[in-house]
């Protein structure tokens, strides 16, 4: 879950502004500069919530099957397009699926108090 800072240390690397990710949306973001995403974040229930974009159940396979689609068509589940499984936004916990019980990694995220969002490098 997002913390908010009045500073963030330099090391910190941008993401976007924490608004422009709206309730029940997630996005996804290349913050290893590896040309691909490496983390996401949603938000669920007003809270930011950034996880590692690798599912647990198949060494780190990639979530989405398309850019920022990580969210089931209701946007109450986060899911791995890979092979089905399903966690809760806000926990990372899997709740249906091949890794049912295990949790996605969650990434620490601060919005400063100029409404912009930042992931530790």
């Amino acid at each position: 879950m997002a913390t908010t800072r009045e500073a963030v240390p330099a090391s910190w690397v941008h993401l976007c502004r924490a608004d422009e990710i709206g309730e029940a949306q997630s996005r996804g973001f290349d913050a290893d500069a590896e040309g691909q995403d490496s983390l996401f974040v949603v938000r669920w229930q007003g809270r930011l919530h950034g996880w590692r974009n690798a599912c647990p159940h198949i060494g780190g396979a990639p979530m989405a099957w398309r850019r920022d689609a990580y969210l089931n068509a209701e946007g109450t589940r986060i899911v791995c397009h890979a092979h089905g499984a399903e966690f809760m936004p806000d926990t990372g916990l899997c709740v249906q699926g091949p890794c049912r019980g295990e949790r996605l990694s969650r990434i620490e995220l601060v919005v400063d108090t100029d409404g912009e969002l930042f992931v530790k490098s």
